[in-house]
Parts: C-alpha cells; structure tokens; sequence
C-alpha cells in the first residue's frame, strides 16, 4: 500500500492496538485484524477497499504461497500420521525409553538442534514429539517454547545455512574491507561468538528442559495445570493444528503399523531431499520434500490396502488441510499487518530516531535494541537485518577507519541476535506462529508464556554488550 505521508511515531499505531487486543483477548486472529484495519484507515482507505488492496498486496506474492504449501502438506502428512496409527505405535516404543518429562523435554531440544531450519525444524519436531510430551503431561506451551528456541536462533549461528550466506550477502553490499563475499563470510563466522541473544536462548532453553533453570510466569501457571489436570492446553484455548478429525478415524486392523515404511521413509524422504538439494543447490526445497513425503504415503496406503478408494484419499486430504487453517490465517494476517506497517514507515522512523547520539560504547547495545524493535514490528528478523546491517555498518566502520575490527564482528552479531529476539517476542512472527502449530499451542499462549524468557535473555544480552 502507498500513501503520501510521514506518520512517525503514530506509524506505530496499528501494531501497538494489535498487541493490546492480542493480550488483553488472547486471540491473535482478531487483534491481527483490528491491526490491519486500523493501517488501512490510516493510510487514507475505507477499511473494506483498504483491506482488500493490502491481502492483495501482501499475500500475493511466492513466498507467502510457499509458506501455505509447506504448512498444507504438514497437515496432509500429520493427517496420514493419524490415518495409519503411526504416533499411537511410536509413543508406545519410544515410552519405554524415556519415560520423565526431563528425557522427552531434551529430546524435543537435541531434536531442534538436529534439524537446521526455521520453517522445517518446528512442525517436523512438534508432529513426532507433540504425543510424547502430552503422554507424560507437558503443557504444549512449553513444547512450542522448546521448539521456538532450536529453530531460528540455531538457524543463525550454523554458518552453512541459508541465514549465514543472507547476512554475509548483505554485509558485501555495503561494499569496504567486507565487500568481497568471501569476506563478508570470515566477518559473519567471528561475529557469531558475539551472537549473544541466540547462544543464550539456546543453553537457556536447555536448562529449562533439563529442569535446571525452573520455570517462572505465566510457563510456571502452564505447567502446573498441565501436571495436576492435565490438560496441555488450557479450556478455551485455540490450538493451531486441531487434535481431531471427525472424519478420520484410525484403521490399525486393516493392517498392522510398521513404523520404518510408515515413519522412517517418510521423514528419510523429507531429510534427504533437505540435505541434498542445500548441498547440491545451496538452497533447501523444502515444499518438495514434503510434497514426496505425502505421495509417497499415499501411494504406500494404497498398496498395503489401508486405502481402499479415492473418497479415503481425499477425505485425509481434506481434513488434513483443515485442521491446519488457524495457523494459515494468523500467517496472512502478521503478512498484512507487516506490509501496512512499512507503508507507513515504522521502521524508517525508528531509523530516525536512532541517528546522532549514537558512540561506539553503545553502537552494539543500540543495534541489538532497535534491530529487536523492528522485527518486533514486523514479525521479520530477516526484513530487521536488511534494514539494520545498511545503517549499522557504515557507522561502525566510520569508527574503525573503514577496517574490519571487532566492534564490526560485534554489531553483525548484534544485528543477527537482535532479530531473534524480536522473532521471539513478537506474536506476528512466522516462526513463532510455526512454533505454535508444531506443537498444537494456542499462539497467544505460546506468545505469552515465552515473553518473559525472551525479555530475560534480551535484557542479560544488552548488559552484555555494554560490558564487551
């Protein structure tokens, strides 16, 4: 949406009403939505035109249809899950082995570390470990919590990672002693050590799980309803992905459930060809791999006669898709909010606000602060570094003489943590929302009760780059 004016600090306006509504409601769907409507009148548009020309605007483009493709398949393949009583035979199995929350709450840790990717990691690892965390009585708010904290802020300090090569090309484009993408890459590998956000949320979330960091807040009310009800979800919670289709039902006497061709090749599937096309194309397709994963099952349910015509297909399909939609809608939504918030220059003012009072002693604070503020406001910590690393750099390197020198390593990490803690913050962040579907949360409960983590590690973050 274009519009001729310079709101300043009111371009804040719509997110800040968005979250008032969003915590006060816990209903993210329509605090989203009071969001964007209040964008739209402000950018000069009745709310029924204004809304229509924003979804066109910020919906219609790859990315957004990519995301739905990714997340529809989950859906279909979590339904196919369901379908072959495949998570009924695996909790049983793997029960046996780990048995205390503290085993199942490391597994789904060590399982987020495993997989390197920030759409993948939280609903692959939340559809195989969501049974066993609610079997011994984790609350799903602490799973999406879990899988928050592996995905993006391990996705940021893996240097062969989609992430690594975006920074590094960003950092090249702003030309100097780093203007040679090879470069750029040496300054993104000796900045991660100064990644102080995404390391500490990582160890914290492992103490969290290992018990040796207790849970606190709004976690703490969460888990103890989950221990002494429990019930994972609170009453009157919306979970993303809804636990039951009516019109599925398990059909383990048609056939017996064989957890290598109905678990283990599917996810091998999704594996390889994540692993092999980063490698052979340095990008991972991750839309593909999912894709071959569900023809694969259907194929393999037709031929071991669990399906018995088309209608059965169809039925998984269809159930599978719908039972991912709340988390389809809250995504368009937080694209809308974030398209009508850069059309009023919300992140241009807060460039603004920053320029001038800036030294080197608190340059790497100040990033990390206002990088977390913009992708707080948008939702997008890659969108935050394509906006800060241009501003930031030139300043840091007006204080080396235009040499590359720690306070340059500092600030790429400023920049690359600050984003996740804005990531982690923010209830219109992609990554979030995908936290929350992989584990079955509520997001707003997800939102709520991982705050208070984020704001600890980020203000333990700040203090640190005072004292660095």
């Amino acid at each position: 949406m274009e519009n001729d004016f310079t709101f300043g600090i009111w371009s804040l306006l719509p997110l800040v009403i968005a979250l008032i509504i969003a915590f006060r409601t816990r209903s993210a769907t329509f605090a989203l939505m009071v969001g964007c409507i209040t964008g739209v009148v402000m950018a000069g548009f009745d709310p029924a035109t204004g809304f229509n020309h924003l979804a066109q605007e910020a919906l219609g483009d790859g990315e957004f249809i990519w995301i739905c493709i990714i997340i529809f398949f989950i859906g279909i393949l979590f339904e196919f899950y369901k379908f072959a009583g495949v998570f009924s035979e695996f909790t049983r199995r793997v029960s046996v082995r780990f048995k205390s929350k503290k085993g199942v709450s490391f597994s789904a840790w060590l399982m987020g570390m495993f997989i390197i990717d920030d759409y993948f990691s939280p609903l692959m690892s939340g559809m195989v470990m969501r049974p066993l965390t609610d079997k011994v009585r984790i609350s799903r708010e602490k799973l999406a919590y879990i899988l928050d904290s592996t995905t993006a802020a391990a996705c940021v300090i893996f240097p062969f990672s989609a992430w690594g090569a975006y920074i590094s090309g960003l950092t090249a484009e702003q030309g100097g002693a780093a203007g040679d993408i090879s470069v750029a890459f040496t300054v993104f590998l000796n900045s991660i050590p100064y990644n102080f956000y995404s390391i500490l949320t990582i160890l914290f979330a492992l103490g969290i799980a290992l018990k040796i960091i207790p849970d606190f807040g709004p976690m703490r009310k969460a888990e103890k309803r989950s221990r002494e009800t429990g019930k994972v979800i609170r009453d009157g919670a919306t979970p993303l992905i809804t636990e039951e289709s009516e019109s599925i039902k398990k059909i383990e006497a048609r056939g017996r459930v064989n957890l290598f061709t109905d678990l283990v090749i599917p996810l091998a599937i999704i594996i390889g060809i994540g692993t092999s096309t980063i490698i052979i194309l340095g990008s991972v397709k991750i839309a593909e791999a999912f894709i071959a994963a569900v023809i694969y099952m259907s194929v393999l349910m037709f031929l071991t006669r669990r399906l018995k015509n088309i209608g059965e297909l169809m039925s998984i399909v269809y159930g599978g898709i719908k039972n991912v939609m709340p988390a389809i809608i809250i995504i368009a939504l937080a694209f809308c909010l974030n398209a009508v918030t850069v059309s009023l220059g919300t992140s241009a003012f807060i460039i603004d606000i920053s320029e001038g009072w800036l030294t080197p002693t608190l340059l790497v604070a100040a990033t990390f602060f206002f990088t977390s503020v913009i992708a707080f406001s948008t939702g997008s910590s890659w969108g935050a570094y394509a906006i800060m690393i241009p501003f930031t750099l030139p300043i840091a390197y007006s204080f080396t003489g235009g040499a590359i020198e720690p306070l340059i390593y500092k600030c790429v990490g400023a920049v690359a943590g600050g984003g996740i803690f804005g990531d982690h913050s923010s209830p219109v962040s992609d990554t979030s929302v995908l936290s929350s579907a992989g584990a079955g949360s509520d997001h707003m409960d997800h939102v709520i009760t991982q705050l208070p983590y984020a704001l600890v590690i980020g203000g333990a973050t700040i203090v640190l780059y005072l004292v660095v």
